[in-house]
């Protein structure tokens, strides 16, 4: 979980997906809010959004695509989505920057998407650069690791 909080959170945007069972399913850029300590993914949302939360509504799989090439450190997220108007939980993630979208923490439109992960992958270098693409090696569940990057499975 350490390391889904670290690039989730270090990671500015994810390009979140929804509506997966059609073709093609559909993707905008969102900001990560918060990974928090169980592990639960939060952005913010517009209730009246023709795209996400129509689509949640009637499909909670969701999956984000997190990358920062300039440190070759890359996320995939599977989950399901919930959406929420609870202030208690939007007062935190709210931030000035957020009244370029919405009108203050009083805006009827303001939604919080909570994302429970059930299957994360991510990709890194070990020192943010590939030293040749035809010498990577990785580490998986066997625990080996050849010093160019790293790979990994996240569990629940």
């Amino acid at each position: 979980m350490k390391k889904r909080k670290e690039l989730g959170e270090g990671i500015d945007f994810a390009m979140m997906q929804t509506n997966l069972m059609v073709t093609p399913s559909h993707s905008i850029p969102m900001g990560t809010k918060e990974v928090d300590e169980e592990g639960f993914i939060w952005f913010l949302n517009n209730k009246n959004s023709m795209t996400h939360n129509r689509h949640l509504i009637s499909d909670k799989s969701i999956q984000s695509m997190y990358s920062k090439p300039s440190a070759m450190e890359f996320m995939t997220v599977y989950g399901h989505a919930f959406i929420t108007t609870d202030r208690a939980v939007l007062e935190p993630f709210y931030r000035k920057s957020e009244d370029t979208l919405f009108k203050g923490m009083d805006d009827p439109n303001l939604t919080a998407i909570k994302v429970v992960p059930e299957d994360a992958h991510y990709w890194e270098t070990k020192n943010g650069k590939f030293s040749a693409p035809s010498k990577i090696g990785c580490r998986g569940f066997d625990g080996k690791n050849t010093g160019f990057r790293r790979r990994g499975r996240f569990g629940n």
